[in-house]
């Protein structure tokens, strides 16, 4: 059995490897391979993997390729973890909203919309060397944020794909350690959208618990770590995720970001930090720092999730999948993040109760959103991207949608050619 990880070179790597590492006897795995454009970053991170391998006694091989056609030829699994552009185009997407009083944020508002764009044709291509060279019914596990955006887009031209995103998993991991109970015995009442999620209730060895957690010293807590209010929280009667606080809170988190705090250059300086740590031919396991890089437990959720479409287990998983009635009042066509089991099939979503009207509407508008970015990423049409801007909640405003998007396309130029196709073709 062979799985590939396309975006190999990233440093959440070594968590991922360490992951499958520790599945070795309920998954049979004899080869995996990393591959990414960045030959010099691969090489760090590859060497890397083959030692933490080695330390778990990992009976296949590791394989490291700048070419997806090899990568991806004969495997059972495809994951992608990229960011188009790196952490540069990453930088654009949270500073350039900002000069139009706007939140800039790597995977929602504007700066999301502007991440769609580059990646989207990106991760199609690459879908489409999967469908010709890999396994015949090989999965596409993307982790490639936008994450609902991506996989909608996936699943709208046929692919065999979920997508994978870690918050529920944090929370479930997070819950498990305060009740004192395995992760495995904690449920989550998890739905919503990918980054536009809440918690309606947490079952605790089939106890209900939530209320309590909305309570005292607990709630505190939890508000401090989604940064929302807690008289929200108890408001809602659920958990948001952590990005709804930049819908709750907008305009604190735009002030805090034009008087420059951005996340992005605390990211830069972590992954130099990581790389240089990396190249260590003593490290033989993920360094700490990493779980300050962000996305903890990614390495769990993904190596459990393609265990379980690889072998069937039928284990529980916090997915990203076609609505298809799950959650009323959206389209089935919607991709909505939800609990699921999950057995080589696919997952299987378990009921959700309906939203209620203040969760729902948001999500409307966030599916009708991402719904007219997947089209303009696509297609190239700048009137459906500002159609796509005036959309978004955190837009909204034609004027300022028409300025945002010349702005945008004009920062991401080298990585939009739909864009700049008949400049191209006049030239």
């Amino acid at each position: 059995m062979k799985i590939t990880v396309v975006g190999g070179g990233s440093t959440y790597t070594p968590e991922l490897i360490e992951g499958f590492a520790r599945r070795t006897q309920v998954l049979p795995l004899d080869e995996l391979v990393l591959h990414d454009t960045d030959a010099e970053r691969l090489s760090v991170i590859g060497a890397l993997s083959r030692r933490i391998l080695a330390r778990h006694g990992f009976p296949g091989r590791l394989t490291t390729t700048t070419d997806l056609t090899s990568a991806v030829d004969g495997a059972a699994a495809v994951l992608i973890q990229l960011r188009v552009g790196g952490q540069a185009a990453r930088l654009v997407d949270e500073t350039l909203p900002n000069r139009f009083g706007l939140l800039g944020q790597e995977t929602t508002g504007p700066g999301g919309f502007a991440k769609a764009l580059r990646t989207v044709p990106v991760v199609l291509d690459i879908a489409a060397e999967v469908r010709r060279r890999a396994e015949p019914g090989a999965w596409i596990v993307d982790f490639t944020n936008p994450v609902g955006i991506v996989t909608r887009a996936l699943l709208d031209a046929g692919h065999r794909a979920v997508g994978l995103c870690n918050v529920a998993i944090k929370f479930q991991r997070q819950l498990a350690a305060r009740f004192g109970t395995d992760p495995d015995q904690v449920r989550l009442g998890h739905a919503g959208l990918n980054h536009l999620s809440w918690i309606r209730s947490v079952t605790v060895d089939g106890t209900e618990r939530l209320p309590e957690l909305l309570t005292g010293d607990a709630l505190d807590d939890l508000a401090a770590q989604v940064r929302v209010p807690a008289g929200a929280l108890r408001d809602l009667g659920a958990i948001p995720s952590y990005y709804l606080h930049y819908f709750y809170r907008t305009d604190e988190e735009v002030k805090a970001q034009q008087a420059g705090a951005h996340r992005a250059e605390q990211v830069i300086a972590i992954e130099k930090e990581l790389l240089t740590l990396y190249a260590d031919p003593g490290l033989d396991r993920q360094p700490e720092l990493l779980q300050r890089r962000g996305g903890a437990h990614y390495s769990e959720a993904a190596a459990a999730l393609v265990t379980s479409l690889l072998t069937g287990d039928g284990a529980h998983h916090y997915v990203n999948v076609r609505n298809n009635g799950v959650l009323t009042g959206l389209p089935d066509e919607a991709v909505v993040e939800v609990p699921a089991h999950v057995d080589t099939s696919g997952p299987h979503p378990v009921p959700v109760p309906p939203l209620p009207p203040e969760m729902l509407g948001l999500v409307q508008a966030v599916t009708a959103y991402e719904t007219l970015t997947v089209e303009a990423a696509l297609t190239g049409d700048r009137t459906v991207a500002r159609r796509a801007l005036m959309t978004n909640p955190l837009v909204r405003e034609w004027s300022l949608a028409d300025a945002l998007l010349n702005a945008l396309l004009e920062a991401n130029r080298p990585h939009l050619p739909r864009y700049f196709a008949n400049e191209a073709a006049d030239a």
